[in-house]
């Protein structure tokens, strides 16, 4: 007892001496943790930053400042401007030069009637194509999805030049044997030319869409075909009750692709430019644009059609998401 009674003193000045010590380690232990924690609130932004700064930089300043500029209008003093140059809010003028403007109308008019025949078209092509590489009995699918991707690595200007010599007569193999037939294809008159644009792009995009859809493809369940063929299915009755069901996301989105694509087309447009005659400078809206910025010098006008190019795309692609999804309800 007298042992046990000796050792209490000491375990309590020993407790007193570590008291503070063990105190002082809580409150560091708290702060440490307090710091890792702030730092690691702050390490996601640290890490956003860099993309962050481009986004704001490379998109959503350059569209604001067109949004700004559409509704400015830039006036002169003098014959030659040399009282000075004043810019100055013009509301909707700008807007309404835009849709009074005949040619610009039928650019958009135009690339709708190009979307409603080429898009469909091409997703058709490559559902086909991803479906025949996907299936079982395909031979070397590797080899075949990199040649038929290969036209996307090709820039647009550059398939454009390839495909004219396939389109001037006098140049084109094409020509030469129809015209041993007693034919003369003009894939360049005003009638054909806008098909002519329809086949480099199809040409051009078809791959790329097609390994988006085969991407869908590859992550439906083994189980599903397994079933299915235990079921007796055959590879047509797999295709349209299993794939593609499941592929319809890949669909929507290369579908929307599509669409805004269709509204963005330039580079095949300015340069058959050359060689075809029925091509003007407003033949698709993103050409107008370019040709009313550096060939007029009205880069308000371009501002204002530019704005009303994207608006015109979103209300597409929203339009065709809900039409879509209704369907699909």
């Amino acid at each position: 007892m007298s042992a046990g009674m000796e050792t209490r003193p000491e375990t309590a000045a020993a407790t007193r001496a570590t008291a503070p010590g063990r105190g002082r380690d809580s409150d560091g232990s708290r702060r440490a943790r307090g710091a890792s924690s702030a730092a690691m609130k702050r390490a996601p932004w640290v890490l956003l930053f860099p993309f962050l700064a481009l986004f704001l930089l490379t998109f959503l300043v350059p569209i604001l400042m067109a949004l700004v500029s559409s509704f400015t209008q830039v006036r002169r003093g003098g014959l030659f401007g040399e009282t000075g140059v004043v810019t100055q809010f013009a509301g909707f003028s700008n807007y309404a030069q835009v849709l009074g403007d005949p040619n610009f109308t039928a650019s958009i008019g135009r690339m709708f009637l190009f979307g409603i025949v080429q898009v469909p078209l091409m997703l058709i092509l490559c559902t086909v194509l991803a479906l025949l590489l996907e299936s079982a009995s395909a031979k070397w699918p590797g080899l075949f999805r990199a040649a038929y991707f290969l036209p996307y690595g090709v820039p647009g200007v550059i398939a454009t030049i390839l495909w004219s010599f396939l389109y001037v007569p006098g140049l084109s193999p094409i020509i030469d044997v129809a015209e041993t037939f007693g034919v003369s294809p003009d894939f360049l008159g005003p009638n054909t030319v806008l098909w002519s644009i329809a086949n480099i792009v199809t040409w051009s995009y078809t791959g790329y869409n097609m390994l988006i859809i085969i991407a869908q493809l590859k992550s439906i369940p083994v189980e599903l075909y397994e079933a299915a063929k235990v079921d007796g299915a055959t590879p047509l009755r797999v295709a349209t009750s299993i794939q593609l069901p499941l592929i319809r996301p890949a669909l929507l989105l290369t579908a929307v692709f599509s669409i805004i694509g269709t509204l963005q087309l330039f580079a095949e447009a300015q340069v058959l430019q050359r060689v075809a005659p029925a091509i003007d400078s407003q033949y698709t809206p993103n050409l107008s644009a370019y040709t009313t910025a550096f060939a007029y010098n009205d880069y308000n006008v371009a501002a204002a059609q530019s704005v009303l190019i994207a608006l015109v795309a979103f209300t597409l692609s929203i339009v065709f998401l809900t039409i879509t999804n209704r369907k699909s309800a």
